[in-house]
């Protein structure tokens, strides 16, 4: 079981909603990756105005706790003003604090993204903040009071996977709130080597709805999520320099 503030979760995969290449296939998708929380960027979406296209129309909102982000936001003002407008049109159980400071890399602004996350607490949102792989920054993160850390394997939208495991590990390792693997999953097994690492879950997007097949993908990366996570609480062998024989010695006849 998944906890993050006061909500409890049994699917560890956080599905974005974005760029998919038709409402029927999202929403197919949406059904197969089992997932229970929804994500979107607050800013792309016209969810006051209902001329313009509803991009949850062929999906059970009442099914899904919804992740609305700050994606757009560049300083901590701006990203409250976003997250309010999230609660106000009542697709918000939560809220991701994302604050680009590279307009070319999309890496976060650390000085930033620390002041809305520490704002957002204070107006009583449940805080689930995106970061790099800064392993001091995610301390500081947990520190203020964030529900959950969410550092991004890799550039966002770049598909490269986990670039810097050792960082990753130590995030994990170091956090008593949840970490949340985000940004630059690409494949299956990109979501199950984090869960591997020992992540409490994973969010993508890019992933899934730009795959040639976004339903199968989807379906690839509910496994894959479910995998890792089963793989890490079973323990992994050790490592070794040598071979050792899978079969046990003791008690073999030896003929002559």
């Amino acid at each position: 079981m998944l906890k993050i503030g006061d909500y409890q979760f049994q699917s560890r995969l956080f599905l974005g909603t974005g760029k998919f290449p038709n409402f029927d296939i999202q929403k197919e998708a949406v059904d197969v990756s089992e997932t229970e929380v929804l994500t979107f960027a607050v800013r792309r979406m016209n969810i006051f105005d209902p001329e313009q296209p509803n991009f949850l129309e062929k999906i059970d909102v009442s099914k899904y706790k919804f992740l609305p982000n700050t994606a757009g936001a560049k300083t901590a003002e701006e990203a409250v003003r976003i997250a309010k407008l999230a609660k106000a049109s009542g697709l918000c159980h939560m809220v991701k604090v994302e604050i680009i400071g590279c307009d070319k890399t999309l890496l976060p602004d650390p000085v930033e993204t620390l002041r809305a996350t520490e704002m957002l607490l204070e107006d009583g949102f449940t805080v689930l903040t995106y970061t790099s792989d800064d392993v001091v920054l995610a301390r500081r993160l947990e520190e203020l009071g964030a529900h959950a850390i969410m550092p991004g394997a890799s550039p966002i939208g770049s598909g490269q996977g986990i670039i810097n495991p050792l960082n990753l590990q130590f995030i994990i390792n170091q956090s008593n709130v949840p970490v949340i693997v985000d940004a630059g999953i690409g494949s299956p097994k990109d979501a199950a080597y984090a869960m591997e690492l020992g992540a409490d879950g994973v969010l993508l997007n890019t992933a899934v709805s730009g795959a040639d097949d976004p339903v199968k993908m989807a379906k690839a990366m509910k496994l894959a999520t479910e995998a890792g996570r089963l793989g890490f609480e079973a323990g992994r062998i050790a490592e070794k320099t040598y071979a050792v024989a899978s079969s046990p010695k003791e008690g073999i006849s030896i003929g002559t």
